[in-house]
């Protein structure tokens, strides 16, 4: 049943779209090309076994695990911000 203006699946186009975003995102961030030796942000070794099974690998286990951190903290855009919802 749909109520005001919103149609009857709006609520499911909302998810979608918000799932679609975060695929775009992810794909966006993959790594392209060939794969360092060296991680370019502290110079360390990137082992042969992260760059074969990561094509285009550009930093070491650590510096990924703090850029992934930085990254967990950006909550992009909040669909649940809505209009209906705050009138609930």
């Amino acid at each position: 049943m749909a109520s005001g203006w919103a149609n009857d699946d709006a609520v499911q186009e909302q998810i979608d779209s918000t799932i679609d975003d975060a695929i775009a995102r992810a794909r966006s961030e993959l790594p392209k090309g060939e794969s360092l030796q060296d991680c370019e942000e502290c110079g360390a070794k990137i082992p042969q076994a992260r760059r074969k099974a990561i094509p285009g690998v550009r930093l070491c286990v650590t510096c990924q695990q703090e850029e992934d951190a930085r990254k967990a903290t950006f909550s992009g855009y909040n669909r649940r911000g809505s209009k209906d919802s705050q009138l609930r």
